[in-house]
């Protein structure tokens, strides 16, 4: 038997928590140094070209081109197209108003409040969100513009000039993203499942060689494990991919994250592991080399075709729980062929796209959200215009940047935009008053300009947990030396931002968190319940005999249950934010539903294979006596989620006693049917029948076990 070795670490001094902390976050790791000086140079760029022409929101362009260059060179372009129609609207929008409503103050007023609740309803109920975002900031920092005692010529063209300033940043952005996309070619998200692959892989080769886990390899995968995947999955989001390649990707990408989160707890571990076991982890490891090999060539990992024995098990389940998320990487790859392919939707293969949501006008909460959003913003303008200090206008900026839908996660981004912009005022009134007097040339405050974003650069591509930070350093840099085309020699203007923030924070922390707040843990369960039931009604479709409407059903179905998924995943990173009585039991659910995640990814993919044959699609056309049995092993796979949906809810606390298997009813009808020799194509379509519906079988009762 092996022996396992597991020292306690001694009590952790004080503040040793946030030294590591940083440690971890602040590390280097491969291609953070790419995407800093992607940013850096977008930035400046956006800033020499802004100082150099004289155009006014400078700062504006400066800062979009720090916040858009931090995905990929194809969500970068998709940003850009989106921001322009986006600012382009806004400004529309904002010359309408004011040509109707701006004489008259009270009618202002109530367009002003209008609006602001339109901008933050469309935060939740439009489908872009990155649209309404977009939008909704073009609105708030123009809105002091037109309160301002000056011509209406002069408030025309700033409104002009804000949305060409920020056009300009966002393109410049642009550009340098495809610049370094030419230097760089390749899937991003696959370098980073390669990557992710390859600690992995080092890690199994020092257990098979029994020799000790280099320091690099173990920084790696400490690393990866904080980071996480929510990078990964925002490209997928935003990416133009095809459905059916998003959700593969997607699934992959979980799988590879629940790796290294295995591997950073088997990294903690001295196992002195038999020659048996060395021999199955030096084969796992080989497997992990050929995954990699073929996601390097575009081909699609396939099953080993030597399998190791199932009831083997390791000294430590941990491995034996690697071993099999390992094995289920090639099986995300079954029934790979897109649906379009079959029966294209209107629009040529992508589901039509949609300009809200679908539960738009039929859900309170996008309501609601607009409701508490646009209050506490709208007080928030009352108070600076009542104390005719439009330098505090900030405070309406900082409700909508902090607007998220749960208490826990509006928490994290208000205190890191407060601390951010704390550290980024510190720096411009620091250098106001020590650099830049010294300074008489374009070329030196470049300089300054350079280390200050790099700097917040480096912080923002740092996890979820801080990136937020260096976004809001850049924020408040730039406002405070970009906002005129001269060293700001006037000291009050950083400190009225600071203090607009701190009162943005103030009315969303009365308002906003008050108002039908919704603590993060309880809408991460609510969220993932949500997703539960979606999948079992998905696993009973099609519903409706009309080819098309029930393609474009799937579509929907599909992408509500994508959306799911990644929203659990943001919603507990919130739950760290939280704190009370239920915080215990709350991070508890959060651990769980981390690691049934990817499984539930996988039974969703099956599902997405098995809803084919229930269609009756070209090339998987079924018996009228197979498809019937497989209609019931739908059927109970579906009450066997909904009853695991149930029991989350605590609607019912004890499992539903299960009726006969009907899997094995749908093996021995579908091997009846192969005994009579059916055409080989036939025979094809039917053993996969059985190895998706088997896969199906295993994965649910697993789940209901576990759950």
């Amino acid at each position: 038997m092996a022996t396992l070795a597991q020292t306690a670490p001694p009590a952790p001094a004080p503040w040793a928590w946030f030294e590591e902390f940083l440690r971890e976050e602040l590390a280097p790791y491969p291609g953070r140094e790419a995407v800093v000086a992607r940013m850096v140079i977008a930035s400046t760029l956006a800033m020499i070209v802004c100082m150099t022409f004289r155009i006014p929101y400078g700062a504006y362009a400066a800062i979009y081109a720090v916040t858009i260059s931090r995905e990929s060179p194809q969500a970068t372009v998709n940003a850009l197209r989106t921001m322009v129609i986006a600012f382009a609207v806004a400004a529309a929008v904002v010359l309408l108003g004011a040509t109707l409503f701006l004489d008259d103050p009270l009618l202002r007023l109530l367009w002003v409040m209008g609006i602001l609740f339109t901008t933050f309803y469309a935060l939740s109920a439009m489908s872009n969100y990155t649209a309404a975002a977009r939008f909704g900031y073009l609105v708030v920092i123009t809105i002091p513009l037109w309160d301002r005692h000056i011509p209406a010529e002069l408030r025309v063209e700033g409104t002009l000039w804000a949305v060409a300033a920020i056009t300009v940043g966002t393109a410049i952005a642009a550009l340098v993203e495809l610049v370094f996309a030419a230097l760089q070619p390749g899937d991003q998200v696959v370098r980073s499942v390669d990557n992710r692959l390859k600690q992995v892989e080092g890690l199994l080769t020092c257990f098979a060689q029994s020799c000790p886990l280099d320091a690099t390899t173990e920084k790696q995968i400490i690393r990866l494990a904080l980071v996480g995947t929510s990078r990964q999955r925002r490209i997928l989001q935003r990416s133009g991919y095809a459905p059916h390649y998003r959700e593969q990707m997607g699934a992959l990408v979980a799988l590879a994250g629940r790796l290294i989160d295995i591997a950073a707890n088997l990294q903690h571990i001295n196992v002195q592991l038999p020659d048996d076991e060395r021999q199955r982890i030096r084969g796992l490891a080989g497997r992990i080399a050929e995954i990699r090999a073929n996601l390097h060539s575009g081909k699609i990992p396939r099953t080993a075709a030597s399998q190791n024995d199932d009831n083997a098990q390791y000294s430590d389940p941990l491995l034996r729980e690697l071993e099999r998320a390992v094995a289920e990487i090639p099986e995300i790859f079954a029934g790979t062929q897109s649906l379009s392919a079959y029966a294209p939707p209107p629009s040529g293969g992508e589901p039509p796209a949609r300009f809200f949501v679908q539960d738009a006008l039929s859900n309170p909460e996008h309501f609601r959200f607009g409701l508490r959003g646009g209050l506490a913003a709208t007080l928030c303008y009352l108070i600076y215009t009542s104390l005719n200090s439009p330098e505090i206008s900030t405070s309406v900026t900082t409700c909508l940047l902090t607007a998220l839908t749960t208490i826990g996660a509006s928490r994290q981004k208000q205190i890191l935009r407060f601390t951010g912009a704390f550290v980024g005022g510190a720096l411009g009134i620091g250098s106001q008053v020590f650099i830049l007097p010294h300074l008489d040339s374009i070329g030196g405050f470049t300089l300054l300009f350079v280390a200050v974003t790099a700097l917040a650069a480096w912080i923002a591509s740092s996890s979820t947990r801080l990136s937020y930070f260096g976004v809001q350093v850049a924020v408040a840099f730039d406002l405070i030396n970009l906002s005129e085309f001269k060293i700001q020699t006037d000291l009050a203007l950083a400190r009225d931002r600071v203090l607009g923030i701190m009162l943005g924070l103030a009315m969303m922390w009365l308002v906003f968190d008050q108002l039908w707040g919704a603590p993060a843990g309880v809408a991460m369960k609510k969220t993932f319940v949500s997703a539960l039931r979606s999948l079992a009604q998905f696993a009973r479709e099609p519903t409706s005999v009309d080819l098309r409407d029930a393609i474009e059903r799937s579509y929907s179905l599909r992408e509500t249950i994508n959306t799911g998924f990644d929203k659990v995943r943001a919603l507990a990173d919130g739950v760290l934010f939280e704190f009370g009585a239920t915080r215990a039991v709350d991070m508890a659910l959060r651990d769980r539903i981390r690691r049934w995640q990817p499984q539930l990814r996988m039974l969703f993919l099956t599902r997405i294979a098995l809803w084919k044959y229930r269609l009756q699609l070209p090339g998987f056309e079924l018996p009228d006596a197979v498809r019937l049995v497989q209609k019931q092993f739908d059927e109970q796979s579906a009450m066997i989620v909904d009853g695991i949906a149930d029991r989350i809810e605590n609607t019912q606390p004890e499992k539903r006693e299960r009726p006969g298997s009907a899997f094995a009813l749908l093996e021995q009808t579908t091997l009846a049917y192969l005994s009579q020799g059916p055409k080989e194509a036939l025979a094809d379509s039917l053993r996969a029948l059985i190895s998706l519906s088997r896969q199906t079988e295993t994965l649910t009762h697993a789940l209901d076990n576990e759950i």
